[in-house]
This record gives structure tokens, sequence and C-alpha cells, in this order.
């Protein structure tokens, strides 16, 4: 039994994080993993807050008979309730935990939000470079995905969002801080798209959502702070996961946070908590809404990855590659001197792991996960001249 033209498709598109893995893997078996700079995977390193670690302990140690049971599909009261008092600071504007819905993570956040809100042929507008699987969520819901160019250095271009909006126009998406770039929107870009929104919505006769991608927020550098949506847009949805402040990617736990004078906001709320259930999602597991619940507001020591950041940056200017410094993640996205595949290429000769830019919509870059070891970092330091050296005498 052959899989789907559409997956074949997918799996197709989406091959070069994929492909970076089995080349690691095969590089590691021949030469050892300790000898391999692998910067391919977003995968967070940096342990858990100690208070991680503790909450579990006691969460395991309670052994209540009903402790695994089904809840409401929007989540434990309690758990809504912390992440309403987290969402309320962040956005500096009170939402009430009747409009929090916890999630399987921040994808199955969008996964809800985009089963719940689209239309066959609906449109979903977002910034590129973007996260990799932005287009095959918007596409499990029938709808369009449509990126549009950023600035050069990543910063949004609102004439492109503009003129991309058109009478399909459902959402715009967008992801700050950004994977794959790093960039950060400032407040200024915020309330520009924001005022925007508001002329367009008008101008086609429907609201358009502002939804906001947000697993970064609190994994900023150089004292910064993620601008919130919410204060300037009313048809706004912030969508979150615990994977990267937390370090907990594997216990696939998030929500969703609708903004509470939303138009329809009873009806989104009906259709979100629908939506969880109808995708299989159901709820989010029940041990992780009960340590989100305790350690919403903790978060990793951003202060190691500000510090690998540094010396990233250290690494690539002195190999003489272009970048823009990475305000936020555990990312730095810079220009390739060639073709960013045949580039990934003269890089894994030199047992250096990076991912095509082209796979997140910015070809002409390579994306570079820097939660990894400093010891890598440093490591990839020659490597990194060779490969730009070999990349030059074969222009």
């Amino acid at each position: 039994m052959a899989a789907s033209q559409k997956i074949k498709e997918y799996l197709a598109g989406a091959s070069w994080i994929r492909k970076m893995f089995e080349e690691g893997a095969k590089l590691k078996a021949l030469h050892g993993e300790e000898n391999v700079c692998d910067f391919s995977l977003g995968n967070p390193d940096v342990p858990p807050p100690p208070s991680v670690q503790k909450a579990l302990q006691e969460i395991v140690a309670e052994d209540v008979p009903s402790f695994h049971a089904y809840m409401p599909n929007a989540g434990f009261p309690f758990a809504r309730e912390a992440m309403a008092i987290k969402v309320s600071k962040e956005q500096k504007y009170a939402v009430p935990m009747d409009f929090i819905v916890m999630t399987c993570g921040a994808a199955g956040a969008l996964n809800v939000i985009f089963k719940a809100i689209l239309d066959p042929g609906d449109e979903v507008i977002f910034p590129a470079p973007f996260f990799v699987e932005y287009k095959f969520y918007v596409e499990n819901h029938q709808g369009v995905a449509k990126p549009v160019a950023s600035r050069e250095d990543f910063s949004l271009d609102l004439n492109a969002i503009e003129a991309a909006i058109t009478q399909k126009t459902k959402a715009v998406l967008i992801n700050s801080p950004n994977n794959p770039t790093g960039q950060l929107y400032e407040l200024d870009e915020i309330k520009a798209l924001c005022t925007l929104l508001k002329e367009k919505s008008e101008e086609i006769g429907h609201p358009i959502l502002l939804i906001s991608d947000e697993p970064y927020r609190n994994l900023v550098f150089d004292g910064r702070e993620t601008p919130p949506i919410f204060p300037y847009y009313e048809q706004s949805i912030v969508v979150t996961s615990f994977s990267k402040e937390l370090s907990l990617p594997g216990e696939r736990i998030g929500f969703l946070a609708l903004h509470p004078e939303a138009q329809g906001k009873e009806e989104l709320m009906a259709a979100f908590i629908l939506a969880n259930r109808i995708l299989g999602f159901v709820n989010a597991p029940a041990i992780s809404q009960r340590l989100a619940a305790k350690c919403a507001e903790e978060v990793v020591d951003v202060t190691i990855y500000e510090r690998r950041r540094d010396l990233f940056c250290e690494v690539l200017e002195e190999a003489g590659l272009e970048f823009v410094k990475p305000k936020g993640t555990f990312y730095v996205f810079p220009k390739t001197p060639i073709d960013d595949v045949e580039f990934c290429k003269l890089l894994q000769e030199e047992l250096i792991l990076a991912v095509p830019g082209r796979g997140f919509g910015g070809p002409g870059h390579i994306r570079l996960a820097f939660c990894i070891d400093e010891i890598f970092i440093e490591k990839a330091r020659e490597g990194f001249k060779r490969a730009v050296a070999k990349a030059k005498e074969n222009k």
C-alpha cells in the first residue's frame, strides 16, 4: 500500500532536517559522535530548572486514584488558571482562564486553531524564513499557506504582508523570537502590524486574526523583552509551549490564549475546545498539565544560550560569514557564500552538520542550532574557515 500523493510531496519538501539527521548518523558512526559538530537539530540540551524536577517528584508522589482520568477538554481548571496568570503578565493584558485551552504543545495549538477557523481555500500569511511545518499545519486543514518575504535583517516587511492580503486572508501568523533566524520583532513593528491588520480587516469586511507563536518568548538576550500583542489588537491569539523555556520538548505541553475581546469569542473558544478533541489530541497530558501549572513562570538558564550565541557569532565572523546576530532562540541563520545545499556538503566534509536555509523558505542561508555544548562550537571554528575557503575557490 503506497503513501498518499500529498504525503509523498511532503516527504520530499520536508526532507532537509531528516536528511541532515541521516547524514549525521552516518558521520557519527564513521568518525565517533564526539568528533561530529551537529548543529542541525533544535533539541534543547540545557537542563530544566531545579523546580521542575522537584515539582515532578511531588506530582508522582500524590498517587491519587483519579490522577490519570479524563479532564475537561480545555484542560484542568487549575492549569488554565496558572496559564491565565502567566499570559496576563507576559501580554500586559488581563486574560481570564476561560480564554485558555491547554494543548499538546504549540504545534497542537496551531493545528487546533487552523481546524477551528479555516474553510477550504482560506489563506494564512506568515513571514519567511519560517518554521518548516507551518505550511503543513495550514494545509492539514485545507488552508492555503502564503509565505511573504522579510526584510534583509529578517524584520517584518509590512509592505509585503499588505500586498499578500486578499479577501481570502483569514490569519497572519508570526513567530517572535523567530525560528530559524533568531530575530525578535520590536514593539514598533508589532504596533505597525496591528494597525495594518485593523485597516485591512475593515477594508475586506471581516477580521483578520493575528496568531503569535511564542515558544521562544522567554529565550531572549541582552536584557531584551518580547513585546506583547494583546494591548494592540483584539483579533489575536497567543500560542506557546514549555518545550524551550523549560526544556521539556518531549512532554508536549503548551496552550493557546484567545484575546478576551475578540469578535465571536464564545464561538471561537467552543471551536478550539471541540477541535482539540476531534483532532485526536483529546486533552493535553494530565501529568504535563500539572507540571506546567506548578512551573508556569520558571525559565531555563538563558545565560547559557546567550554565551553560546556570542561564541558562535565570533566563530562565524572569524570565518568570514555574514549573519544577523540573534536576539533570541538558540539559532543563527548566516548567509552562505555559495548555494546553501552545496555549502552544507562542504561543512559535512569538516564534520559539521547544518540545515540548508531553503527548507525554511530562506535559500542562500543555513540554520545552525546552538543548543549544544560549547566544546563543539569551538571545535568547529577551523572547519568553518576551511569550508568558506573551499566555497570561495569553487565559485
